[in-house]
């Protein structure tokens, strides 16, 4: 079966289709990691977008659950140049055969180099999939908004039985930020982003940790009044989306990238030690560095290819934020260590409380 891919600014490929014959719409961006699709499928700051592989060859290791960052796949398409039929290992299902169990569409020999160039030199822009069985759409505005602030608060849920209380507050987070947490022996409330402050602070946690999530963070500007009040009064610690959350509850700005960063090499310079190290990312949206000259946070690290703020640290509270994830999945982990440094920062913040 055959489809076509065509771009926002008129630009179209040809290519294999595999799947249910559908069209959908969506944000087109790129992955440029060698391996990880498992985790970039399911990973909800992807949601809703196209997704363009840079490596050539995907699917070679098959699927296994013990990777997937969430219960389903998160993208609405997957675009590869060459799509792996081969031998799996034992227990390991097709990437054709995962992505059509979620009825989620897979374009195949498509020359991703000439797409992704088309990416970086337009910017991330709307595109069509369409099988060519299926009508074309009318084109639709891009969608950056995936929060609402009056939305029903979802169940709050308790893993885990350690010593430290920390409560995830969830942008629909990856499972393997609750892993990393759960394998330092923490106890995790696991805290719908729209819940009450009541109802937060009866939970009696120890610290916080602002989730990744998809699209603009100001789609959670109703909100951001009461984060910056548990963030005032609880250690707290951002990723990606939680970075730019906590950044804009303190007055910062953000802005839309041309083409985002996405992949499992990224390097980023810790600006107290200057110590380059290579960082998992995927977002579209950073935060504006003029725009910290007025809110009480320092830049912790900087993008080392264009510059833009990887992660800040506040003057005086214990809040630090990574645009990054330290936790990779997929990626290099070189940065778990602030996993470790977040929960000293709470037996820190406990011993001064005993002692006061």
């Amino acid at each position: 079966m055959t489809g076509l891919l065509t771009l926002s600014n008129g630009t179209a490929f040809k290519g294999h289709w595999y799947g249910k014959a559908s069209a959908i719409q969506g944000e087109i961006v790129f992955f440029t990691g060698m391996t990880g699709y498992e985790e970039v499928l399911t990973d909800p700051s992807y949601k809703d977008q196209i997704i363009v592989f840079s490596f050539p060859l995907i699917g070679q290791y098959g699927i296994q659950s013990l990777y997937a960052q969430s219960d389903v796949i998160q993208v609405a398409g997957i675009i590869v140049s060459g799509l792996y039929e081969g031998p799996l290992p034992d227990g390991a299902i097709s990437l054709a055969e995962f992505a059509s169990s979620h009825e989620v569409p897979i374009f195949s020999d498509v020359d991703t180099r000439t797409l992704i160039q088309h990416v970086r030199d337009s910017g991330t822009m709307q595109s069509q999939l369409i099988h060519d069985s299926s009508s074309e759409l009318e084109w639709q505005a891009m969608k950056t908004h995936f929060f609402s602030p009056i939305e029903e608060t979802e169940e709050i849920q308790t893993i885990g039985c350690g010593s430290i209380h920390i409560g995830l507050i969830d942008f629909h987070y990856k499972s393997s930020i609750l892993k990393e947490l759960l394998k330092l022996d923490c106890k995790v409330t696991i805290v719908p982003y729209a819940t009450p402050t009541e109802k937060l602070d009866s939970l009696e946690l120890d610290g916080l940790l602002f989730s990744n999530g998809p699209g603009d963070p100001a789609a959670l500007q109703q909100l951001l009044p009461i984060y910056r009040d548990w963030a005032e009064r609880y250690p707290s610690l951002g990723i990606c989306l939680g970075h730019q959350v906590l950044a804009s509850a303190f007055g910062a700005k953000t802005t839309k990238l041309v083409y985002g960063h996405r992949g499992a090499n990224h390097p980023v310079m810790n600006m107290q030690t200057k110590r380059v190290s290579m960082s998992s990312q995927n977002h579209s949206y950073v935060v504006e560095n003029d725009s910290l000259t007025t809110i009480p946070f320092s830049v912790l690290y900087k993008n080392v290819n264009d510059d833009s703020i990887e992660g800040l640290i506040h003057d005086t509270l214990p809040i630090t934020t990574v645009q990054f994830h330290p936790e990779a999945a997929p990626g290099p982990t070189d940065h778990l260590e602030l996993f470790q440094q977040f929960l000293a920062v709470i037996h820190q913040q406990e011993g001064a409380k005993l002692y006061a």
